[in-house]
């Protein structure tokens, strides 16, 4: 008897025949959406994402995550009920952007250093985009406002932040008590300590040599940037050979009818569409959609675009989550509620956001700088060659390597509002039972 994962099967290999037919038919048009695809892979891709795999390897090994995770365990359980190391997990994958968030969880995973709800927890809300992209190539590259940066960091970082709080009611209720013990009369002092003596003890076990690891840490780098090189190349040859068979039609007009409820203008349809299947693709058509289009609108979809992370980022995080035991379900619906969440939030700090805006756009001009090609506009018909300025580059490379100082803070500030509101709840447990 035939069952469901033999018909999924023989479904994936129909369709990758289908495929393959098409290319065959299509030749030149999938080799410019390969090219296109190689583009953005190379100029946006490979210098954000590169320098921060290695990084991230080089302090696994010498166990500074072991570090952050001993320093930052009594904030981090509370808050979204996984282990200390998180946080570390949190202000790499904010400062790196997809997918270096799954990439320390699957390495947290076959350390044991955390279980399998945990991880689920993690990757749902550390997946997100990296400054250098956001506001490089989407702010800067595509809209040529350098002030959205503000709006679409707060929406997709601000959302991020919720999903992790929400992601705390995900897998089996556990007590605080149930991981590593964590004493709250143990002073900073030791707690500081005892962070030292866990690195230490990583690094010796480790017991490589720097130069080796540095060695181990571009290997395995280089690795996983060509497997998404390759992924991103793969997604943007379907997307040109879903519009020239006009398969994509059909999902626009779908597209087309749920903004349409929504009061969003329809014409940012398309822009969903690529967005769905690839992010660098949807941002772009989403700033050059329609002149005639409110640009709250264009935001918000871009929002959107970005906090959904396109099947391109999904084939990714799956890639990396399947020598693991943790599953893509929790993922993909926290994607789903945290693109929607970013969407919203556009909408609600437009307003309130636009003086600061303002001074931004005084004291930054987004005018005058050279560009750099980026290949994008897969089947839109968009023009290639408007990227994001070679010179700011190293000011965005420090934004980065910023915001994990940033997310480093917004743990602190969240658990020192937890720490002061904690008492209240016995109050209300007393009062509730005095009455």
């Amino acid at each position: 008897m035939l069952t469901l994962r033999h018909w999924s099967t023989a479904v994936f290999a129909a369709m990758l025949v289908l495929l393959i037919v098409l290319m065959t038919i299509y030749p030149s048009d999938a080799w410019r959406a390969a090219l296109q695809g190689l583009s953005i892979w190379w100029d946006i891709l490979f210098p954000a994402l590169f320098p921060f795999f290695v990084i991230a390897e080089l302090m696994l090994g010498f166990g500074v995550v072991h570090f952050f995770g001993t320093l930052l365990d009594p904030m981090m359980r509370p808050l979204f009920r996984v282990p200390g190391i998180g946080g570390f997990v949190m202000a790499m994958g904010f400062a790196s952007g997809y997918p270096v968030g799954a990439r320390l969880t699957a390495q947290l995973w076959e350390q044991r250093l955390v279980t399998r709800d945990e991880g689920e927890r993690l990757v749902a809300f550390t997946t997100s985009s990296d400054p250098i992209f956001l506001i490089g190539a989407v702010s800067v590259g595509f809209f040529h406002d350098v002030s959205l940066a503000l709006i679409l960091a707060v929406a997709h970082y601000g959302s991020a932040i919720v999903i992790g709080l929400l992601m705390r009611m995900h897998g089996k209720k556990l007590t605080l008590e149930s991981g590593p013990a964590t004493n709250p009369t143990i002073s900073r002092a030791s707690i500081f300590r005892r962070a030292l003596q866990a690195m230490h003890h990583t690094r010796l076990q480790d017991g490589r040599s720097f130069w080796l690891m540095l060695q181990d840490a571009v290997q395995a780098s280089l690795r996983l940037v060509m497997v998404i090189g390759g992924l991103v190349v793969f997604f943007c040859v379907i997307l040109e050979i879903m519009s020239i068979t006009h398969l994509m039609s059909s999902l626009s007009q779908w597209t087309a009818s749920v903004l349409r409820m929504a009061s969003i203008p329809q014409e940012l349809s398309q822009s969903i569409i690529n967005g769905i299947f690839e992010v660098t693709l949807g941002a772009r058509s989403s700033s050059d959609a329609g002149i005639h289009l409110l640009l709250i609108h264009k935001v918000a979809v871009a929002a959107f675009i970005l906090s959904w992370g396109g099947l391109c980022v999904h084939a990714q995080i799956v890639s990396l989550l399947n020598r693991t035991n943790l599953r893509y379900w929790p993922f993909v619906a926290a994607r789903g509620l945290h693109s929607v969440l970013a969407l919203v939030l556009v909408y609600v700090l437009w307003s309130p956001l636009q003086p600061f805006r303002n001074a931004i756009l005084q004291a930054a001009p987004t005018f005058g700088f050279p560009v750099v090609s980026t290949g994008v506009g897969v089947g839109t018909g968009m023009e290639a060659g408007q990227g994001m300025g070679i010179h700011l580059l190293p000011l965005l490379y420090s934004i980065s390597i910023s915001m994990s100082v940033v997310a480093l803070a917004a743990i602190a500030a969240m658990f020192a509002g937890y720490t002061l509101l904690r008492p209240l709840r016995s109050v209300f447990s007393w009062w509730g039972k005095a009455n």
